[in-house]
């Protein structure tokens, strides 16, 4: 693969990442980007990048995956003979050799990837997490002995080639139409991570999803932590709270493919030792704070209908559910049936906090908040008050899971996040 006249479009954390692997590997390539941050025109003025021009022709198009696929700017770098891949792509082509795990799915895929890495290491290999989740992929090919990569259906979009010995799918469901248009296009974009596999690769899959592909399909189900062969590696009872069931499933067979692909010994113990131990991805359906029996539970990342489904069922009722932010469109009829029975009130917040609890149909209060710490901080206070008047020995859960992105008052879900976690402590700190 040459890469003169190289082309990173689209900065950030991918974009970044592209150019310093890329700077590393000798190539001094070109960047366009409509809105640069500080620290993106630092890194090209340090690497010494000029900014490109889409009227001029290039060999390779390394295309951010916030940048949509059919963007204006892509299809005629395409009609001027460039290839636009991704930094996977560009992973895979330039270190060949490297042994990765592909991770994608509607819900799940985060915390399974940092699963499948925490099991191989278990097992005696150096295996990084990169990809969708942090760090870039690129950042850490060259520190890896194997590379488990949680994938988004951004990134699926340009990985023209790409052959993974080992591929998961979480789960499908319904996630990003104002980006992809149709669900089907959607799951499309997500199936690319099994297109170029072959029959001597793996594809794992639950166990009730049917997928068009050439790799040998393992199944799963939360109901069995297994290997393979059925053979068990630990009992879902003995997982670390904020461990789903099916993400350990999942990843105990992925690991295993990859170890039985690189001809190393499985050993179920030391998964399920590894298990035992695994702590949950930061962001993801993490307890940040308690106020006597109710738990406060950060699930920021929560704006998939599934990932949102799965956090009701799994929070101890009664719940007030913390609903907010910037509306994309999220199949609400699923949550309504899961919040039933289970959902005390929902605390709106956010740009379109109250038309989403509105649509709900279920007990709200919407709260005030000019900035997004202030808006956390109402929310929290406002779950917890939710919950004090249901008995005076209050119990529960307040739950951030909160359907809409966080855009309208946040950079990005962390953020809301560490937010929403400050506002928690605070409170605990505030009643202690």
């Amino acid at each position: 693969m040459k890469l003169d006249g190289v082309l990173v479009y689209g900065l950030g954390r991918s974009g970044r990442g592209a150019a310093r692997f890329l700077a590393r590997e000798g190539v001094r390539g070109e960047w366009l980007d409509a809105r640069p941050a500080a620290e993106d025109l630092a890194l090209m003025q340090e690497l010494g990048w000029a900014q490109g021009d889409v009227t001029r022709p290039y060999r390779t198009v390394v295309a951010a995956p916030g940048v949509p696929i059919d963007h204006p700017d892509l299809t005629a770098l395409r009609a001027a003979g460039a290839e636009v891949i991704g930094e996977v792509s560009l992973a895979a082509r330039r270190r060949p050799a490297l042994p990765m795990v592909g991770v994608t799915g509607t819900a799940g895929k985060g915390s399974t990837t940092v699963l499948v890495a925490h099991l191989l290491r278990a097992c005696g290999l150096n295996a990084r997490e990169g990809g969708n989740i942090d760090p870039p992929l690129l950042d850490v090919v060259d520190s890896a002995e194997v590379a488990v990569v949680e994938l988004s259906s951004f990134q699926l979009e340009r990985v023209p080639g790409l052959r993974l010995p080992v591929a998961v799918i979480t789960n499908l469901g319904v996630d990003h139409i104002d980006r992809h248009g149709t669900v089907g296009a959607y799951h499309a974009a997500k199936l690319n991570i099994t297109a170029a596999q072959q029959a001597g690769d793996v594809l794992i899959v639950p166990a009730d999803l049917t997928v068009p592909t050439r790799a040998q399909v393992v199944t799963f189900t939360p109901a069995r932590l297994a290997l393979a062969d059925g053979t068990p590696v630990l009992d879902a009872a003995a997982l670390p709270e904020g461990i789903h069931p099916a993400n350990a499933a999942a990843a105990i067979l992925a690991a295993e493919a990859l170890l039985r692909h690189l001809g190393r010994p499985v050993d179920a113990a030391a998964l399920a030792g590894a298990l035992a131990t695994a702590a949950p991805v930061k962001g993801r359906f993490e307890t940040v704070a308690r106020v006597g029996g109710v738990r406060f539970i950060e699930d920021s990342i929560a704006t998939r209908t599934l990932a949102v489904q799965a956090a009701l069922e799994r929070a101890a009722p009664p719940v007030a559910w913390l609903v907010g932010g910037r509306d994309k469109g999220a199949d609400l009829a699923p949550l309504r049936a899961a919040a039933a029975g289970r959902v005390a009130q929902v605390i709106a917040f956010g740009e379109d906090g109250e038309t989403l609890a509105r649509e709900l149909g279920l007990p709200y209060r919407v709260v005030p908040g000019a900035t997004g710490d202030e808006s956390m901080r109402h929310a929290a206070r406002a779950g917890l008050e939710a919950l004090t008047e249901q008995g005076a020995a209050a119990c529960g859960t307040v739950l951030l899971a909160p359907v809409g992105t966080s855009f309208d008052q946040f950079r990005d879900y962390r953020e809301r996040g560490d937010s929403f976690r400050r506002a928690a402590q605070a409170l605990a700190e505030e009643r202690a």
